[in-house]
């Protein structure tokens, strides 16, 4: 009797548990989405191997400014490495990637007993079996010194309590760090302030960052440094300063700081710190952030899938909401101003920055202008402000323009805003920025603009033999750019010439098209192409990648492409080429393995490298060919293979939300190949069911209810009850409300798509 009461109840338990299980992952109504966000994402990484080149970003939405727990040196664009063992410190940071750096950082660190100010010897072991991270709040134990570090952020400030032991000598250390830094203590207001100028480009000369850090506990004791000197003053300025307070503490006590920063003024930063924290307590900051980042993230609600999956959805949401990053402040009166980091003048209005379009226009900002158009036409505003002010759009900005990638970018932002119906902006001052880059570059930041538009404009395309590196690749892209602008001259009635011309230009990429290869190929002033060729030789005439990657960067003709290689059968063959041919790799150009040809390398995909974005798109195009299917298997083979929650998580650098993107679209079972245009290319959905909150107010719905890990091909689809045969959907059909839904099958439909009339927009199909 006791053994069968022991197996009833063993049955009993194990019946619940596998029901809670299925609950969770089929339902997720009262989980809090921000638990379900790894920050660590990403962070196993370093120079030679990229699994995301991310940072723990403690941050609200787009904020101004974002902490994060420091492991590398000053300086390091490596702040944070998932297998360091020491925390130098609490860091302000502004930094996108670790390519470009940081600006404007600042950071704190408790130490106990002898004072330790060097970062070196303050560091303090620590381990993750003893930190929290989450998208709006951080915590860790710092073993050296018996202290528990807690911060929540802000948009401009940052809460901060640490939780001392019992001991006469405890101390927070304030790095203003080198590049330029003054520190200030105020005893009797228990205050430091100063600035900070380190930067790593992109900045005027009267650049600096104030901050202000109050404290909740008299100090008992006051230092500075400047550079290698301690000193028993309030005050230091020189290349590398910093400040240091010391009091007693009784075991477990708690000691707040209240921090905030402006690129303004003093004033500001005091201001900033009034109005974004005030009386708040460390809790309260921390909750109205959590509240902030559920509201965001229960903007997409998945349901079904595993909870694997659902953390992996989440937290790539995460990283798409991070960049741009707000580069604006509210006055006294309110009001929105900036520090305009072209020419250092204080001016009215919005502006964003830390962000490179080469990656992002692909998927980060349709995302927006999907899911957040209000937020869009705030960036639009601030990219006229970004002209009026250096007389160039950006293309790479933090927080100035850099000189890092190629393209002229921001015409598909701008031109995919307008023509998705976004306004409150002035979009005739931006077109005449537009039509300024096809025709220029800036001489010292040869990013900026298009370098070599003088032979493209000439010639149709960048010889691969007159000096200019990678020009098959800024070919390419300025064809696309020229697309976007056909569009949005034929949106704003330009003259019929001007319209006339871009339409031409659109078209260039077929001079760089080699026929004997059916792949791009450089192409030499006389018209030869360039020789001896290799398709697997990475940068020369393309941009981290090779001909095989590049080669799809016709967003906006695909149906052009597809003419050019032969027809139907030729271009899928093309396709399947990438997959069938090993993972070799000519590195003579870089001269050395850069990290996205190991990422291609390791991955077992062949040469598909999808940790580099010039071919994250291609998987799509199989949608338009006879063999949409194919789209649907890779897809999910790259969501399933190539992405996960942990600190390994990416295959690639994740770049300002761009590899992010990819998941979140792929994942919802759609995604823009080509931003200039009304639809997005369909793929295979992961979740049973996929609910967008739009900002008008609408609800679109995704639903697949026989989803699973071996249905991960599209049988039927309907869109609002009607079948629906297409290898796309509108914008409008998304923005209107309603739904889809997808019959999954584990054996591909052969015949649905398949025929011209499914698929997506070519332009060769508009321009007869």
């Amino acid at each position: 009797m006791k053994f069968s009461i022991f197996i009833f109840m063993l049955a009993l338990f194990l019946g619940c548990t596998k029901s809670e299980t299925k609950n969770h992952s089929q339902n997720n109504d009262n989980a809090s989405l921000v638990d379900l966000v790894n920050p660590l994402m990403g962070t196993d990484s370093e120079f030679k191997l990229s699994n995301g080149n991310t940072y723990p970003a403690i941050a609200r939405p787009w904020g101004m400014n974002f902490w994060t727990p420091q492991t590398g040196k000053m300086g390091d664009g490596w702040c944070y490495g998932y297998d360091a063992y020491k925390i130098r410190g609490f860091k302000q940071t502004h930094q996108p990637s670790p390519w470009i750096n940081d600006y404007a950082a600042f950071s704190l660190m408790p130490v106990t007993g002898d004072l330790k100010w060097n970062e070196d010897e303050r560091a303090s072991w620590f381990s993750h079996k003893a930190e929290v991270a989450r998208p709006h709040y951080y915590k860790v134990y710092l073993a050296d010194y018996d202290v528990t570090t807690e911060f929540s952020p802000t948009d401009r400030a940052v809460s901060f309590r640490f939780t001392f032991p019992e001991n006469d000598h405890s101390y927070v250390v304030l790095d203003a760090f080198n590049g330029g830094s003054m520190v200030k203590i105020i005893p009797e207001e228990r205050k430091i302030i100063g600035y900070c100028q380190n930067n790593s480009g992109g900045v005027p000369s009267n650049f600096k960052n104030y901050f202000v850090a109050v404290f909740d506990k008299d100090f008992e004791e006051v230092k500075t440094w400047k550079d290698e000197n301690l000193q028993d003053s309030n005050e230091a300025k020189s290349f590398h300063v910093g400040g240091i307070v010391g009091f007693k503490t009784k075991k477990g006590e708690k000691v707040n700081v209240k921090i905030a920063s402006s690129f303004i003024s003093q004033e500001q930063a005091e201001l900033n710190l009034t109005r974004e924290i005030g009386d708040k307590t460390l809790e309260q900051v921390k909750n109205e952030g959590a509240a902030i980042w559920e509201k965001e993230l229960s903007r997409i609600k998945v349901e079904g899938g595993t909870e694997a999956q659902q953390k992996t959805f989440y937290s790539t949401l995460y990283r798409v909401l991070l960049f741009p990053r707000s580069f604006y402040e509210y006055d006294k009166d309110n009001k929105v101003v900036h520090y305009s980091p072209y020419n250092g003048e204080v001016l009215p209005g919005y502006m964003y920055t830390d962000n490179g379009f080469w990656d992002t226009f692909r998927a980060v900002f349709p995302f927006f202008t999907l899911m957040y158009p209000e937020l869009n036409a705030q960036i639009m505003e601030g990219l006229v402000n970004t002209y009026k002010e250096s007389g160039w759009l950006p293309e790479w900005a933090s927080p100035g323009h850099r000189g890092c990638m190629i393209g002229s970018n921001s015409a598909s932002l701008i031109a995919d805003s307008y023509l998705k119906g976004i306004r409150g902006y002035d979009i005739e001052t931006l077109y005449q920025a537009i039509l300024k880059n096809t025709e220029n570059w800036m001489e010292d930041i040869t990013s900026v603009g298009r370098y070599g538009a003088d032979y493209y404009n000439k010639l149709g395309y960048i010889p691969y033999n007159v000096g200019i590196n990678e020009n098959t690749a800024r070919t390419l892209e300025y064809a696309y750019a020229d697309y976007c602008i056909w569009k949005l001259a034929q949106a704003l009635e330009r003259p019929q010439e001007e319209i006339d011309l871009f339409e031409k230009r659109a078209r260039n990429f077929r001079n760089v098209f080699d026929p004997e290869t059916r792949l791009m190929r450089g192409k030499n002033e006389d018209g030869t192409f360039q020789a001896p060729f290799s398709p697997y030789k990475w940068g020369d005439a393309f941009t981290e990648g090779n001909s095989w990657h590049y080669t799809w960067s016709v967003f906006q003709d695909v149906e052009g492409l597809k003419q050019l290689m032969g027809g139907d059968d030729d271009f899928v063959a093309m396709l399947d080429s990438i997959f069938v041919v090993p993972p070799i790799f000519d590195d003579s150009y870089y001269g050395f393995p850069i990290h996205e040809i190991r990422e291609m390398q390791i991955a077992g995909m062949g040469n598909y490298a999808h940790g580099n974005q010039p071919i994250q798109h291609m998987i799509y195009l199989y949608n338009y060919s006879s063999q949409p299917w194919k789209a649907q298997y890779h897809v999910r083979d790259v969501l399933d293979k190539l992405y996960s929650y942990q600190a390994d998580g990416y295959c690639g650098d994740e770049d300002n939300g761009q590899t992010s993107a990819w998941y979140v679209f792929s994942s919802m079972g759609f995604y823009p190949v080509c931003p200039g245009t009304d639809e997005y290319v369909l793929g295979a959905p992961l979740f049973n069911k996929v609910t967008l909150q739009l900002e008008n107010g609408n609800t679109f719905v995704i639903n697949a209810p026989n989803n699973s890990k071996e249905n991960m091909y599209v049988d039927a689809a309907t869109v609002n009850g009607e079948n629906y045969t297409k290898n796309y959907l509108k914008h409008a059909t998304i923005q209107n409300g309603g739904e889809i839904t997808f019959s999954m099958s584990n054996t591909p439909n052969k015949e649905r798509g398949a025929s011209q009339e499914s698929y997506p927009y070519s332009m060769t199909n508009e321009v007869k």
